[in-house]
């Protein structure tokens, strides 16, 4: 039993070795692209003002309707009153009906 575990061992042991000295011994070379290792490249110039000036616009866009079209958010209706509503209107059964 000792011996067939011993054997295993050593199996397992010379794979180690093996694959060791294998990876030691390669070199991978990449000449295409840029590499970095867990940080991203800076993106260019250009795309960094086209964002810039991309974002700027849409919150130009927003604001400027925000104040000019206020009316689209909060509605184009006149807002209701409701010391105006009647009991009726409201729901409340008249004073002098008995329950």
């Amino acid at each position: 039993m000792l011996a067939s575990r011993g054997l295993n061992i050593l199996r397992a042991v010379s794979r180690y070795t093996v694959c060791n000295n294998v990876a030691k011994n390669t070199v991978q070379i990449r000449h295409s692209h840029g590499w970095s290792y867990r940080v991203g490249l800076p993106p260019k110039r250009g795309i960094v003002l086209a964002a810039e000036f991309l974002g700027g616009l849409t919150w130009w866009w927003i604001l400027y309707h925000l104040y000019h079209d206020f009316g689209h958010i909060v509605g184009e209706f006149p807002y209701p009153v409701p010391e105006e509503w009647t009991d009726e209107e409201l729901g409340i059964p008249p004073e002098d009906e008995d329950c």
